[in-house]
């Protein structure tokens, strides 16, 4: 079966999974589960479809280099013209089968559909583009490219997804050794783009490696810290428990109340405290609006939430 046929079918299957999930007989939390799963995988396609497009429409074709994988498969590709995406698909599955002994296959589930998607992106791509899209402006090609490739590799982050290569070497020597995973992926990607002169045999060409590592860094960062903003609520209602009855029920977080004192009326008062991602800042203003638009609102940002439904605790 070849990358096309393999894609194909794989979608078939997700096609399958959005189909049983429309079926009532399913438990209501089993549907839930299957339908946040499915559009897991359909963010990490879209994912790899914008990183394919950074990397093969304005990267490669101008010589730039880029890190983990796809920078190796970029050195073979300039050396010998062997096509990226089979280097990209050889390298990944011989990490993986490391990565299925050591990790396990939960970890590997997510990265192994992005590897086929993106291997089958990359071959659809380059049938297409045969040249420089942006002809004599490497640096124009260098911000476009590694802003699509970050931005990419965000939003599969963001869906719990991942590229492999550095990414599955870094999880493994952090398993045995007290190294952070940025630090692991970053001197893997400055040693990969580094190596590009032996082909290349141009700094300048290296020095935009570095540029386009950063840039791809810098809004894999917004992607993903944006996807998980989270702020805190403070609300003050006479209709306290319907509203936090309703932000249970519709958003599925959690409400304390805490009993306080007006300084003013020496009335006492329900106030309840909210935390929420900041998606669900809108939605939770409408339902107070529809409850009680006399309501005392207090709404601020937080550095970060951890605990169920947020960002889990993570301690050396």
């Amino acid at each position: 079966v070849n990358c096309m046929e393999f894609f194909l079918l794989l979608h078939l299957e997700i096609l399958k999974i959005i189909y049983t999930k429309m079926n009532p007989a399913l438990p209501a939390t089993r549907k839930q589960k299957i339908l946040r799963e499915t559009k897991d995988y359909l963010m990490i396609a879209l994912g790899m479809i914008m990183y394919g497009i950074g990397w093969t429409v304005f990267l490669l074709p101008s010589d730039i280099p880029s890190g983990a994988v796809p920078g190796i498969a970029s050195i073979v590709y300039w050396g010998t013209g062997f096509p990226v995406q089979y280097t990209y698909l050889i390298i990944n599955f011989l990490l993986l089968l490391l990565a299925l002994k050591i990790l396990g296959l939960k970890f590997c589930l997510k990265t192994i559909f992005a590897v086929f998607t993106l291997t089958f992106i990359l071959s659809v791509i380059q049938k297409f583009v045969t040249g420089e899209l942006i002809h004599d402006q490497p640096f124009m090609s260098c911000v476009l490219g590694a802003s699509f490739c970050g931005a990419g590799i965000g939003v599969a982050f963001s869906a719990n997804g991942s590229t492999g290569g550095t990414d599955i070497i870094a999880a493994i020597i952090n398993k045995y050794r007290d190294i952070t995973l940025g630090r692991v992926i970053l001197i893997c990607d400055v040693i990969i783009i580094s190596s590009s002169y032996l082909v290349l045999h141009n700094w300048e060409k290296v020095v935009y490696g570095y540029v386009v590592l950063f840039i791809s860094s810098f809004v894999l960062d917004q992607v993903v810290n944006s996807a998980r903003q989270s702020v805190q609520f403070f609300i003050i209602s006479s209709k306290y428990e319907e509203i936090g009855a309703r932000i249970n029920k519709d958003l599925h977080r959690g409400v304390t109340f805490i009993d306080g004192v007006g300084c003013y009326t020496h009335n006492g008062v329900k106030m309840m405290f909210v935390l929420a991602k900041k998606r669900e800042s809108n939605t939770i203003f409408r339902l107070i609006k529809d409850i009680d638009p006399k309501a005392f609102v207090s709404q601020s940002a937080v550095i970060g939430v951890f605990g169920e439904g947020f960002d889990r605790i993570k301690v050396k």
